[in-house]
């Protein structure tokens, strides 16, 4: 998406590991200016420096995307850092569910606080002041679910969630069309990732069987018969900042291997 010699400007939620970190990965490869962040303050540094030590223009800090306050906080530090933002990849994001009688307030208010509230969060900071759409059409790129669209058992706070996701991702895209800005959502389904594992073990305690049975019992749902890629889902999160991809708006797009259908 970047024109001449002004490279895109991009902030990264959840960036250090998983979805994210192959994220940030790809669009810092392309030449973008990647700011990302994550809760944890060590995960940050490493994944700075080591990008870093790899040619790539990325810089980071601390942040719980959850607050109100810490995401706009968030915003400003990447602005100060690399300038006014055109992609803003809404990543972070956590598991968690169970057996619905059993889920307690706490467990529900937090998922949909990281995965949905901090989506609405972040990215009203980025319109008000992040400078999104200020200088030419910008990218947002919310990392929903394809469990958002068909649900997942035992997972009721995390497929309502990322169904939110997906709403506020097609609300926004038609407030913003005639800007030129356009939003989307990106739906992986199963996904190699370190939350992928949580998510199997939590299944196998459930279940009271094991981790590797759940995940035999997972791939034989996946058409291709395998879980997708973090680089593959960044694939699709990369072609959507570029021009080529000016016309996708409003749109929920699955990499899933065929588990999805819609």
């Amino acid at each position: 998406m970047s024109t001449g010699s002004t490279p895109d400007i991009a902030l990264v939620t959840g960036g250090t590991s998983g979805i994210g970190l192959a994220v940030t990965q790809k669009l810092a490869a392309r030449g973008t200016r990647v700011f990302l962040c994550a809760r944890t303050e060590a995960n940050v540094k490493e994944t700075v420096e080591t990008l870093r030590g790899r040619g790539l223009d990325v810089d980071g800090v601390t942040a719980d995307v959850r607050d109100p306050e810490a995401s706009a906080e968030l915003v400003r530090a990447a602005v100060d850092r690399f300038g006014p933002l055109t992609v803003l990849v809404n990543n972070a994001g956590r598991n968690g569910g169970g057996v619905t009688a059993r889920i307690t307030d706490e467990l529900w208010d937090d998922v949909i606080d990281t995965n949905l509230n901090s989506v609405f969060r972040v990215t009203r900071a980025a319109l008000a002041h992040g400078g999104i759409g200020a200088r030419r059409p910008g990218r947002i790129i919310n990392i929903a679910s394809t469990g958002g669209k068909q649900g997942v058992p035992l997972g009721a706070p995390y497929s309502a969630a990322k169904a939110g996701v997906i709403g506020f991702t097609k609300a926004l895209a038609k407030e913003l069309a005639a800007s030129g800005t356009t939003v989307n959502a990106v739906c992986p389904g199963y996904v190699e990732t370190p939350m992928a594992v949580r998510v199997r073990q939590a299944y196998a305690d459930t279940w009271s069987t094991t981790e590797d049975q759940v995940l035999e019992q997972f791939r034989t749902k996946i058409p291709l018969g395998r879980y997708s890629t973090p680089q593959e889902v960044a694939g699709l999160v990369d072609y959507l900042t570029t021009e080529d991809a000016a016309s996708i708006t409003a749109q929920a797009l699955n990499v899933c291997g065929g588990l999805g259908i819609y």
